[in-house]
């Protein structure tokens, strides 16, 4: 009975809103396997309460990849290390309307424009800025970026461009982080948060697990978003790279996998919860199981990885009984118009 009281003492936490410890953060990541179903049960209880019975899904375009400065241990992308990418500039506008409206084909509610290096150029942000107003007069969705460290002159003009969210990853632990990157700070990227909130946009940032950090690395992580007040975050499983550092990290097992979604739940039962990179291999058996607790997942891709198709996403939605969310009536209206109706 220890592990059943436990468990419905830090639902009911969750559900009041209230801080759990880091001891308790704890004893979620070791929770015996044989009470999976009574973890699942209470953390998807806290999801029911905050988002109903919705699925979010979003889909974002690698707008610019590889030939990134930075040595982010577990990234493709990185300069720093020999894996088999085809490296690109700045995607033309045309290109980014295409996945706008690819995103509105798979049923997506967001739409993230995702540029690698440390920071997105002047130039670059301004172009972005274009093709984001040119999105929000044609297509019904919602945009976010990814853009490194940006500045809040960056942001603002964003933000005046139709941008609501820009998406942001802590990754790990302020204690860990410096075992997977060296070249930019946790405090950087912490302040940088602090940044979006200012000028009034969401926030996006969220972790990868499996990168050979601790339990209580993941406890602070999940913490420190419950501090940040963050608006979503991305949950991302670690797919070893070839020529990465991490390449033959051990990959986490799907029970764990799935004790972290639960934590992350219970740390911020108010903030939307994304399954991303990694989801279909890591959460493997469990991840219809996980559905039920995230509200939010990736769909149609990753950055340099693709994702299951997502009319699968779609039907494992439907199989749980839950309910795709749209962008209300516009969504329905624009279907019309593409069907010829």
């Amino acid at each position: 009975m220890e592990y059943i009281d436990f468990l419905k003492e830090v639902k009911e936490k969750a559900l009041r809103e209230e801080a759990l410890t880091e001891e308790e953060g704890l004893k979620v990541l070791s929770i015996p396997d044989e009470y999976l179903s009574e973890l699942v049960e209470a953390a998807s209880e806290v999801t029911e309460r905050f988002f109903n019975n919705e699925v979010e899904f979003c889909s974002l375009i690698n707008a610019k990849n590889g030939g990134c400065s930075e040595d982010c241990s577990f990234c493709a992308q990185s300069s720093k290390y020999p894996t088999p990418i085809n490296a690109y500039g700045l995607v033309s506008k045309e290109e980014m309307l295409e996945g706008a409206e690819r995103a509105v084909s798979i049923n997506a509610n967001r739409y993230c424009i995702v540029v690698s290096g440390k920071r997105a150029t002047k130039e670059e942000v301004e172009k972005i800025a274009e093709a984001v107003r040119e999105i929000k007069e044609k297509y019904p969705i919602k945009v976010c970026c990814s853009i490194g460290t940006v500045d809040e002159e960056d942001l603002t003009l964003l933000k005046e461009a139709g941008v609501n969210r820009i998406n942001h990853n802590l990754e790990t632990s302020e204690r860990f982080f410096g075992s997977i990157v060296t070249t930019h700070s946790w405090k950087e990227r912490y302040e940088t948060i602090k940044k979006i909130q200012k000028v009034g946009l969401s926030t996006c940032t969220g972790g990868i697990f499996g990168m050979g950090e601790s339990d209580r690395d993941i406890v602070d992580l999940a913490l420190t978003y419950r501090n940040l007040n963050v608006d979503s975050i991305p949950l991302n499983f670690l797919i070893p790279i070839p020529g990465t550092p991490l390449e033959k990290a051990e990959r986490l097992t799907p029970e764990k996998c799935l004790k972290i979604v639960a934590l992350f739940r219970f740390t911020n039962p108010k903030a939307e919860l994304r399954l991303c990179g990694g989801r279909e291999q890591n959460l493997s058996e469990l991840h219809d199981t996980a559905m039920e607790i995230a509200n939010c997942l990736m769909a149609g891709g990753y950055l340099t990885r693709a994702g299951r198709n997502p009319k699968k996403d779609k039907e494992m939605v439907e199989r749980l009984g839950k309910k795709l969310l749209r962008n209300g009536e516009i969504f329905s209206l624009y279907k019309e118009e593409r069907n010829g109706k």
